[in-house]
């Protein structure tokens, strides 16, 4: 009997009523045989969707001829397996489907899907992940609620890959505290504009600023990556990423030079992008910090801030040194020494974590203003949002009487420079 129905199908074409009299047997073998082989017509196809053996309804699932139209039955079975057959079918059938003659059958299928995505079966969610994430133009709702899926074997492939997926979307994933692994994975995203780079650096995921700052693709406009560079310090793991970024200006590469290591330091002098002048700059700050953390490791910060006294080399630059070598005991040492308060007192001003005392003794000091930021930064530890940064760019925040009065506070005389 088998040789009679293989022989069936070998002979083309098949009539319909041969294939209806295999159906109407209802014989398990018979139907079987129609449920798998691709020569069965599309209506037999559809009227075995519904057949009761779990045998056949996966056959016919699996079946490249079966229709698009019973999709949506095959979408509500009741086995698993059934459906988790479909969830990839059916992704790999939008291609075909764009004609506008095609309208009807599309609609079919992303009525399929509609019920797919929302499978209580993760592995059925995932199948249809991983069919529509490098398809561009999945449905746009489809990939949406796969990327807010609970799961994350759901979500990742659309957040990372899936170009359908809206940026209107993803701005909003954002903007709700996503789990660190979703904000990583969007920065790895293959295209991400300004506004996308932002919601990302908005979320102040560390992990996820340095994988962003690792994508050669992402578009970090000038004024974040200020704020990047302004926060790097605290952060080691970002130096090299933002030294290679493209949007590196000359003046923050000089800023960043600031208190990166030697490693980071050598990429921005390598930068062909950079005039002599900057290159020489970063040149001359490598030669200078190396030169601070080799030169008498072993010497007291005590004795080596009177030696640098007695040297005329006591200057911001060297505070600058100690600072990005977390070297908090010479900066300590240097700064009472400029501004002549004693160390104790100096001491208690820093432990304030306020600005005000901070800004007052740079003052005294007559430390440039911009060190007053990173004193009051990196060695007051002074919160981000207080700090207080220069008037204009180039004037202390507080004016002389405000200093004096800071500093009469602790009982420091309050004569200025």
């Amino acid at each position: 009997m088998l040789g009679f129905f293989k022989k069936i199908f070998a002979d083309e074409p098949v009539s319909y009523e041969a294939q209806k009299r295999m159906l109407d047997s209802g014989e398990p073998q018979q139907l079987l045989d129609l449920a798998r082989n691709e020569k069965t017509l599309p209506e037999i196809l559809y009227l075995l969707a519904s057949n009761q053996s779990d045998a056949v309804r996966t056959a016919v699932a699996a079946n490249k001829s079966t229709p698009v139209h019973a999709a949506g039955i095959i979408a509500k079975d009741k086995n698993a397996d059934v459906r988790l057959l479909l969830a990839s079918r059916v992704a790999q059938l939008l291609p075909s489907l764009n004609g506008p003659e095609q309208a009807q059958l599309y609609a079919f299928a992303v009525q399929a899907l509609g019920t797919l995505v929302q499978d209580e079966v993760t592995q059925v969610r995932k199948a249809l992940s991983d069919a529509l994430r490098d398809y561009a133009k999945a449905p746009p709702e489809i990939v949406a609620r796969l990327a807010r899926d609970v799961e994350r074997e759901v979500a990742e492939p659309i957040l990372r890959f899936c170009v359908a997926l809206a940026d209107e979307d993803l701005l909003d994933i954002l903007s709700n505290h996503p789990a660190s692994w979703v904000v990583n994975t969007i920065a790895e995203r293959q295209y991400i504009n300004e506004q996308l780079a932002n919601a990302i650096i908005d979320t102040n995921d560390i992990s996820a600023i340095n994988t962003l700052l690792k994508n050669p693709v992402a578009v970090i406009e000038a004024e974040k990556l200020f704020e990047i560079v302004e926060r790097a310090r605290e952060y080691p793991e970002w130096h090299r990423p933002i030294a290679l970024r493209r949007e590196l200006s000359a003046q923050l590469a000089h800023r960043l030079s600031g208190f990166v290591d030697k490693a980071v330091l050598e990429v921005l002098e390598k930068r062909s992008d950079f005039d002599p002048e900057t290159r020489q700059a970063v040149a001359d700050i490598v030669k200078r910090r190396i030169a601070f953390v080799n030169e008498s490791p072993t010497e007291e910060a005590a004795a080596r801030v009177e030696r640098y006294a007695r040297e005329k080399r006591l200057t911001p630059e060297s505070i600058q040194d100690a600072m990005m070598w977390h070297d908090a005991e010479f900066a300590t040492l240097a700064i009472a020494y400029l501004s002549a308060i004693h160390p104790q007192v100096l001491r208690r001003m820093i432990e304030t974590r306020k600005p005000k005392p901070v800004v007052a003794f740079c003052r005294k000091a007559n430390l440039p203003v911009r060190m007053a930021v990173d004193v009051q930064r990196y060695l007051a530890k002074v919160p981000v949002r207080e700090i207080m940064y220069a008037k204009q760019g180039t004037d202390y925040p507080l004016n002389d009487d405000e200093v004096k009065w800071q500093l009469e506070f602790f009982g420091v005389p309050a004569s200025l420079p």
